[in-house]
């Protein structure tokens, strides 16, 4: 294993990674590196822990809480690369809040477990050890918020969890950025959507706002969205059929809600493909928003930001063009 000489930031919010029991995970950011003796005299690597829950229990709070705090990082010249670790349940949303939101062009890698650290075959330290490896890798500068978990190496944007199994993260549509060989990173590609230093977000916010996710299925009724409506969302995902399909009975209350000053967004609840605009449904003229290849998790996450900079559906969909 080849190790740069750099100093790298841990920022330890808890998950399956530290979870010593089924109950709650107790283990450190500390504790996590103590499992790594090899990295200990190979670069300097300071740990604090930023919260200690199941990925489940991840708010916006924590992400605007550890946003702030990467950017602090930026500043910081002794810091060369950050690694945060994380439940996999919630981690591709927190690392594609941070994809959009951090302001650095420093490495920031989210490592995760998929076994627990008392599970046969546990796989926490050897991410933990790999996305540390990546944080210090100067070719990892500039690329966007990373995931490094079973020697792969996803871009935030991508990455899924799509299975319970160890190789559980995939970028369905467009591949891995890169992955582990000999213990050193190789990449073989780059993003072309706007992140980080890029984007036209900040994490500098006293909340987000609340967009919920409505799942479609056979027999969904419009009271669905009409008790969204009446809750004091500002913003509704649609993880349609298909294409992000609109049953005939749910257009006129998703028409309803953009007339009342909603946000309306059409996603998929299939697992990858991309959501066309004026594809079976009239999106210019009904005033919807399409998610493109997001999943409906990641679009509320896109929804949420852009809803900060403007209620313009027109300029709201320009926003996901382009991240």
């Amino acid at each position: 294993m080849e190790i740069q000489n750099s100093n790298i930031l841990v920022l330890a919010t808890g998950g399956s990674i530290a979870q010593t029991s089924p109950d709650a995970p107790t283990l450190t950011g500390k504790s996590l590196l103590d499992a790594i003796p090899e990295l200990q005299n190979k670069t300097a690597i300071a740990v604090e822990q930023i919260s200690q829950v199941s990925s489940p229990d991840i708010t916006s709070d924590n992400w605007l809480s550890l946003a702030h705090r990467i950017n602090m990082a930026d500043a910081d010249e002794k810091v060369h690369g950050i690694v945060v670790t994380h439940g996999t349940d919630t981690l591709e949303e927190t690392a594609f809040f941070l994809h959009l939101t951090v302001k650095t062009a420093k490495p920031v890698v989210v490592v995760g477990a998929m076994r627990r650290p008392y599970s046969l075959g546990a796989d926490g330290a050897a991410n933990l050890r790999d996305g540390i490896v990546v944080a210090g890798w100067p070719e990892a500068r500039g690329r966007g918020v990373l995931v490094v978990l079973n020697s792969e190496i996803h871009s935030a944007r991508d990455v899924a969890k799509t299975t319970f199994n160890l190789d559980a993260f995939k970028s369905r549509d467009f591949g891995i950025l890169g992955q582990m060989v000999g213990g050193r990173p190789c990449f073989y590609r780059r993003i072309e959507r706007r992140h980080t230093l890029d984007t036209a977000f900040s994490s500098d916010l006293p909340r987000l706002p609340r967009v919920a996710i409505v799942y479609s299925h056979v027999g969904v009724t419009p009271d669905v969205l009409e008790a969204v409506a009446s809750s004091g969302y500002e913003g509704v995902v649609w993880a349609g059929t298909g294409s992000g399909s609109l049953p005939l009975a749910i257009t006129p209350a998703a028409s309803a809600l953009v007339k009342n000053g909603l946000a309306f967004l059409r996603s998929s609840r299939v697992n990858s493909g991309h959501v066309k605009r004026n594809d079976e449904v009239d999106d210019d003229a009904l005033g919807f928003i399409t998610g493109g290849s997001l999943n409906p998790q990641k679009a509320r996450i896109l929804l949420m930001l852009s809803l900060t900079q403007t209620r313009d559906p027109v300029k709201i969909q320009e926003l996901f063009d382009t991240h």
